[in-house]
């Protein structure tokens, strides 16, 4: 490709490398900053060398290429907050013991059903400067307190660290907190919290007043709630208050990506203003006024919508847009992500490892590469022909881009999802720009009757249309299993297939057939893999006992008769299945004796009932059986001591305290994770 020849593009992925690295190796600063430093002494002597002698010219790019690796790297490591001595986290005794925390408020998450979250700046700890984000959950009670962006907060407590799955093969919470550079999270009550009388006043603060200026003048409007949520996501890119049950019709429907702000609604905004400020003069002078317009609009925008990953590529990428047709050059739409790309990630490559900065970049780079070459399969003359023909390639070529990535990510596929775009992209557009014009007008306190309601019966009709295709769940492929190397396998398969499609001839068809055979051997070798594996886990569900035994691909399930009746419809046991790409063969009811893999398991339940003599490798406690542990040690002597999160915490720490006087080694689910066997 000749985006390749483009320098900024070598650059780029050189740099793109870097943070890879730094992300995963986590080395050591001080090393790394001595190997950028002879980095730059080894490009300023080759650059002079190359001046001389043209053969010096290939020492000078590969040595630009380590420097780039080693700005990304660094530049990683700059924007670490692990890596800063001032961190939280490195306070000694800071997750032991209650130190009186200083934080500042900074943005408002979806409220969980017991607390209002935050995610705040730390300031101060025990009088010490400190710094670092972190998560604030404030308990609900009866009385509603409202806080707001900006308020500094000083709480006595012990801080609870990130901690990982408590089952296999579930989201990794810790892991997304830890790569937005969140630590450790805070529980407090209301009246655990002095709040201070001074609020800080920066561009957070600000942009939360006037969102939250605006939402209450269209609350005063009777604008209807169901609708205003959704007109809030789509236009201001909070999705805090939306309803568990719509962005569900939106995952079905593979619509989810119209509540994110994106290049989409940007683009939308972009087309709006660009026709608002038709009428100034094409001259050099209104030219650059439209410039300066465009660019705060977008700016604006961007800040509004909370400057999210997807916001804040979009609107770098079409303020480069709009900079080349200010400058009346055609611009390389290829050149033009590549310098958003670089410029978002010198400012914040933690967005390198977000999944919708993932999809996003992806999506728009197959829009570019992919939709001219099905566009061209078919060249309707009939204008409203051409556009649905648009919409339709359009809709393809980001999905075939996005379709591994989305798969390893969610597990599952809208196969509707072309309905949804052909009907609701025309939709969209009337309601994205309807839209904007209501919010700037409610940010002045001025909201006409006529356009809230068009807004919101619009929103209305989308939402009952989206909600129509997802209903249709016979078209949604879920649970589908997927890893790290059909990942890749796929994407190079589907490239290569596209690089033959544009120009075929022979040897990029042996590279397309290369491509299969590489795919099919990844899908042979994990298959080989998965059915040589064994291992028995007792999972941690609260009140409940759940095990699985697993022989290659088929897992049996010991269960109650509660758990084994919506089996098929467990959360925690799809999740486990998917990842290991197995299917549940057998359910059966939990025995008292289980053999696996050369090891007896002894359970006890809540009837206390056990064989006298047994001597089991595990003894595994459910549902908080009656039992004096010293005696049954006595009997059954374990080696090891398993209790699951049906029992009663009470319970668990006298066990524990049996153990380590006993030397027996134990493990709590609810405290440790699930527990497995090999």
């Amino acid at each position: 490709m000749k985006v390749l020849q483009f320098p900024l593009a070598r650059i780029t992925f050189g740099f793109i490398l870097g943070i890879i690295a730094a992300f995963y190796l986590k080395p050591n600063p001080q090393i790394v900053f001595f190997l950028l430093l002879i980095s730059l002494l080894g490009l300023g002597i080759s650059y002079f060398l190359a001046k001389k002698n043209f053969s010096s010219r290939l020492f000078f790019g590969i040595i630009t290429y380590f420097l780039s690796f080693f700005i990304g790297v660094t530049t990683q490591i700059i924007h670490t907050d692990y890596f800063r001595k001032d961190n939280y986290s490195h306070f000694k005794t800071i997750f032991e013991k209650p130190h009186l925390i200083d934080v500042t408020l900074r943005e408002k998450l979806k409220s969980s059903t017991f607390n209002d979250r935050y995610i705040a700046i730390v300031n101060h700890i025990d009088q010490s400067e400190s710094s670092g984000r972190i998560i604030v959950n404030i308990r609900k009670d009866s009385l509603s307190h409202v806080f707001e962006i900006g308020n500094i907060l000083q709480i006595k407590t012990v801080l609870n660290e990130n901690s990982p799955p408590n089952n296999p093969n579930q989201f990794d919470y810790s892991k997304y907190l830890e790569n937005k550079q969140i630590y450790a999270q805070i529980y407090a009550d209301i009246d655990e919290i002095n709040i201070s009388a001074t609020i800080e006043k920066n561009i957070w603060y600000y942009t939360s007043k006037l969102r939250s200026t605006i939402i209450q003048n269209l609350e005063k409007s009777n604008f209807h709630k169901t609708e205003l949520n959704v007109a809030i996501a789509l236009i201001l890119g909070q999705q805090q208050d939306i309803s568990p049950e719509i962005i569900r019709d939106y995952q079905y429907a593979g619509a989810v990506h119209i509540l994110s702000v994106s290049g989409l609604h940007i683009g939308f905004i972009l087309l709006f203003v660009t026709f608002i400020l038709k009428p100034l003069p094409n001259t050099k002078r209104g030219s650059f006024i439209k410039l300066l317009i465009i660019l705060a609009s977008l700016s604006l925008f961007g800040i509004i919508a909370g400057l999210a990953p997807s916001v804040l590529r979009s609107v770098t990428m079409f303020s480069f847009v709009a900079i080349g047709n200010h400058l009346r050059k055609s611009v390389n739409i290829y050149h033009t992500l590549l310098v958003s790309i670089f410029i978002i990630l010198l400012f914040e490559p933690s967005f390198l490892f977000d999944v919708g900065f993932q999809l996003s970049y992806i999506a728009l780079f197959f829009i570019i590469w992919l939709q001219p070459l099905l566009s061209s399969l078919w060249l309707p003359k009939n204008k409203v022909l051409k556009y649905i023909w648009d919409i339709l390639t359009v809709s393809f070529a980001a999905q075939i881009g996005t379709l591994p990535l989305s798969i390893y990510y969610f597990h599952q596929f809208p196969g509707l999802f072309f309905i949804t775009n052909l009907v609701i992209i025309p939709l969209l557009s009337f309601i994205m720009v309807l839209g904007v014009l209501v919010m700037v007008l409610a940010a002045f306190g001025y909201v006409p009757f006529f356009l809230a309601k068009l807004l919101e019966w619009s929103i209305y009709y989308m939402d009952k249309i989206i909600n129509s295709i997802a209903s249709l769940e016979q078209f949604i492929i879920q649970n589908i299993s997927f890893n790290y190397y059909l990942l890749i396998c796929s994407y190079l398969l589907i490239v290569t297939v596209i690089i033959w499609l544009k120009k075929p001839n022979f040897n990029k068809l042996i590279i397309v057939i290369f491509s299969i055979i590489i795919l099919q051997i990844a899908h042979i070798k994990n298959h080989y893999n998965i059915q040589n594996q064994k291992e028995l886990v007792v999972f941690n569900i609260k009140k409940n006992t759940l095990i699985t035994e697993r022989n290659g691909n088929h897992v049996t399930l010991y269960a109650n008769d509660s758990i084994l009746k919506i089996a098929r419809k467990n959360t925690v046991l799809n999740s486990y299945l998917v990842g290991n790409f197995s299917v549940l063969e057998t359910k059966k009811r939990i025995q008292n004796t289980v053999f696996f893999n050369g090891k007896k398991i002894l359970i006890v339940d809540s009837s206390g009932i056990y064989p006298i003599n047994s001597k089991p490798d595990i003894l595994l406690l459910t549902q908080s059986p009656k039992i004096n542990l010293e005696r049954l040690f006595q009997s059954v002597q374990p080696k090891i001591v398993v209790a699951d999160a049906s029992n009663y915490k009470t319970i668990q720490k006298y066990w524990k305290a049996t153990c380590n006087k006993q030397k027996i080694p134990f493990h709590a689910t609810g405290e440790k994770g699930f527990y497995k066997v090999d």
